[in-house]
């Protein structure tokens, strides 16, 4: 038994359990103590984010590397004085983000689960653990299938007229909104989930509207990819009305 209460209370310490966690579901805990617990959890997220961050800024130059991989034939100059080290700096605050985010998210999920119920609690973690699946899905295929099209289409479109030297900042700003925007997307099936599980709309009414949805992901797709190349948008739109075809087909199977 004591055993048992110290290797709780270990990883109580190191925010890996929720400081609540012997009476999750009895006892409430006073404003000071959720106020106490929060910074400590924000604290713990902080220097986590700050490591990682660091430890990408010290290997940057493999990270750039990868970064650089899908524009095949392109010379990155630099424009101004500094300009290869802030982008660096960015991209190791981007690379570190991206990394911590699971464990930050996991923080937040255990700050807000002794307040949850059980039903409530079953529901939310495959919710966030499918949050997760899909937004790093969308990254892969952010980088492996959207930025190498867009870039294509750019190198292709000028190339009898114009040699492509690029800025490495402004190519790392255009694929890192690109990757960014392109995870965010892919959160269409949770949105989905969570109107039909709340009783909203049902996923034969989703299915129903899928003409409508055809028009609104061609749009949606033009706003959120950076470049202005249709090859993008087009994957882009055909991506987000699967994801939706997904997602209408399992609130469906939820329903019955």
């Amino acid at each position: 038994m004591l055993q048992k209460k110290l290797s709780e209370e270990f990883f109580q310490d190191y925010g890996l359990l929720p400081l609540r966690y012997n009476s999750i579901t009895d006892d409430e805990m006073a404003l000071s103590e959720h106020v106490e617990e929060f910074s400590q959890r924000f604290l713990f997220c902080l220097i986590i984010f700050f490591i990682l961050t660091a430890s990408c800024f010290v290997d940057i130059k493999e990270i750039v590397k990868i970064f650089q991989a899908p524009a095949l034939g392109i010379k990155f100059l630099q424009f101004s004085p500094g300009e290869y080290f802030f982008a660096s700096v960015k991209i190791a605050i981007f690379c570190g983000l991206l990394i911590s985010s699971p464990l930050l998210i996991y923080q937040v999920f255990l700050y807000i689960v002794p307040g949850m119920t059980n039903k409530e609690r079953k529901v939310i973690l495959p919710l966030v653990l499918g949050s997760g699946l899909l937004f790093g899905s969308g990254l892969v295929f952010s980088y492996f299938f959207l930025v190498p099209a867009a870039l294509n289409f750019f190198i292709a479109y000028g190339s009898d007229v114009v040699e492509p030297f690029w800025s490495f900042e402004q190519y790392f700003d255009f694929v890192s909104l690109l990757i960014f925007t392109t995870g965010l997307s892919f959160q269409v099936p949770i949105l989905q989930f969570i109107v039909g599980f709340l009783g909203i709309i049902s996923g034969q009414q989703m299915l129903s509207l899928w003409k409508y949805v055809v028009v609104i992901s061609t749009i949606l797709a033009a706003i959120i990819t950076p470049s202005t190349d249709p090859v993008t948008q087009i994957l882009m739109a055909s991506a987000l009305l699967i994801l939706y075809l997904g997602g209408a087909g399992l609130v469906t199977m939820m329903k019955r």
